[in-house]
């Protein structure tokens, strides 16, 4: 067979897809999460007919949950674009709306279609070497195990399941799946119509329309956010509107504490000297706004317990109430009352106030390596009546309730003092359940907000200006007077 020569300019292609080649992509998951009209299907298709046409020996599924759905879709998403590439002289495309689905290459590739709930059809298909599920929100866990099981084998190139959807659900499984976690061998990409550079007047003039007419179905449906369904906590809309605003922001920094034992053996002091930062992107402590001279800072702390599988904490900036940092992983407590020392010490010998609910340990550790500026908390002896002094923050039925809902008022309020996207996550599944308590949904965390409530109740503990600066008096190396005093003494005069 002779070659065949074709030219394809960067300028079919939207940017984002460019920006991180993923023509070029060999990730075994490929997922395109976005909004309408971000043109994520559209780019799976190119990169199907790329593929190929550069590479022999393929089969490629591509599928929907329904088998009725792939003609108008799928099926014809894919002729536009050979056709929009004037490559149709390549492919065998069957023509006629009772012809059978599929296409063929003129290298003999072959593009097969079928939807899940034609079980005796995917039954027939092997030897499969790339995979597009469309509208993917429609599968259900055990159809994506499936899937996967089937992309198996030793084939000449890469295999890929390029996964395509719009997000329906905060607790859907695709969020679990690959988005709360680093799923090895997965790449993700979140666009929006905003990223579509073919997308027309009329349609963005459509989609910019529900900013007015319905703001949570815009942050959805055009921005591509995580929905919600059901009543949360949280103002819903909010929330996903400030998890917009922050998607293009980086973090400045990620990483964890280094430091040493002035005893080794007793563990009992850490030289604040040896308190050094390293970077790495696997890291647990996230910093948005690095500490600043002068700043007065206050953390608060979730210890692991009552289901919860994580230690947290979240930095404030005292002045302002504005989130700078998040500490979020699955440590022992030593390990977490270490870092959270560091983390005290870095951030301005900052005031911590860890919830003391179920272990005292990193509370009593931290005092024992010489932190004294915890948050302190008074209660009753029930025998001698005395008012007693103790370090850290007692959740409770009464003050549960009251510093979710100052979390709640400065969410409604200044959601802009929120930056970490993981602790507004949890609040889109933080829900009242049927006896009234607030609480995450089965499955979900509220780790973060726990944290983050903590840190802000804490907060009238502890200084809430920019400390003056230090004036260092330095001795003069004479007497200086005024013109006052008498000048008996031979000072200089002034």
């Amino acid at each position: 067979m002779s070659t065949v020569n074709i030219n394809l300019s960067k300028k079919m292609f939207n940017d984002v897809y460019l920006q991180h080649d993923l023509l070029h992509d060999e990730s075994r998951y490929m997922v395109l999460m976005g909004g309408g009209g971000s043109g994520k299907s559209v780019f799976a298709t190119q990169k199907i007919i790329y593929r190929l046409l550069r590479e022999k020996g393929h089969r490629v599924l591509v599928l929907r949950k329904v088998a009725k759905t792939l003609r108008e879709s799928v099926f014809t998403e894919l002729k536009r674009s050979i056709y929009n590439w004037g490559l149709e002289k390549l492919f065998t495309i069957p023509t006629g709306q009772s012809s059978d689905l599929y296409m063929r290459v003129a290298n003999g590739n072959q593009i097969l279609f079928a939807g899940l709930d034609d079980v005796e059809k995917l039954k027939s298909i092997s030897g499969v070497t790339m995979i597009w599920a469309e509208e993917a929100s429609e599968l259900e866990p055990e159809d994506f195990r499936q899937l996967d099981i089937r992309l198996r084998g030793k084939t000449a190139h890469y295999k890929q399941m390029i996964i395509t959807f719009n997000p329906i659900s905060v607790t859907h499984w695709l969020k679990s799946e690959f988005f709360d976690r680093d799923k090895e061998g997965a790449f993700t990409l979140h666009t929006t119509y905003k990223d579509n550079k073919f997308l027309d007047e009329e349609n963005i003039k459509v989609l910019e329309g529900f900013k007015d007419t319905d703001p949570y179905f815009y942050s959805v449906y055009a921005l591509g956010e995580w929905g919600v369904i059901g009543k949360t906590i949280f103002n819903a809309q909010i929330v996903t509107a400030r998890i917009a605003a922050l998607r293009k922001r980086k973090e400045l920094k990620k990483g964890y504490f280094t430091f040493k034992y002035a005893n080794p053996v007793t563990r009992d002091k850490i030289i604040d000297s040896s308190i050094q930062w390293v970077d790495d992107e696997g890291g647990y402590i996230t910093i948005y706004d690095d500490v600043k001279e002068r700043v007065p800072y206050v953390i608060g702390g979730d210890t692991s317990g009552d289901g919860s599988d994580y230690f947290t904490a979240s930095v404030l900036d005292n002045t302002n109430g504005k989130q700078v940092a998040v500490f979020h992983n699955q440590l022992d407590e030593d390990l977490y009352t270490e870092q959270m020392y560091c983390m005290g010490k870095y951030f301005n010998y900052a005031l911590i106030g860890i919830e003391a609910n179920f272990s005292t340990y990193p509370i009593k550790s931290l005092d024992r390596l010489g932190y004294r500026n915890q948050y302190v908390r008074e209660s009753i002896d029930t025998y001698t009546g005395a008012v007693q002094k103790k370090y850290g923050f007692r959740t409770d039925r009464a003050s549960r309730p009251v510093i979710i809902a100052n979390l709640v008022k400065i969410v409604r309020e200044q959601p802009e003092l929120i930056n970490d996207i993981p602790t507004l996550d949890e609040m889109l599944t933080f829900v009242r359940n049927e006896k009234g308590k607030a609480e995450a949904q089965e499955g979900k965390h509220d780790d973060l907000i726990i944290c983050l409530a903590v840190a802000h109740h804490i907060r009238e503990q502890h200084d809430m200006k920019i400390a003056a600066p230090t004036v260092v008096h330095h001795e003069l190396p004479f007497a200086f007077r005024n013109d006052l005093d008498n000048n008996d003494g031979g000072y200089v005069e002034w």
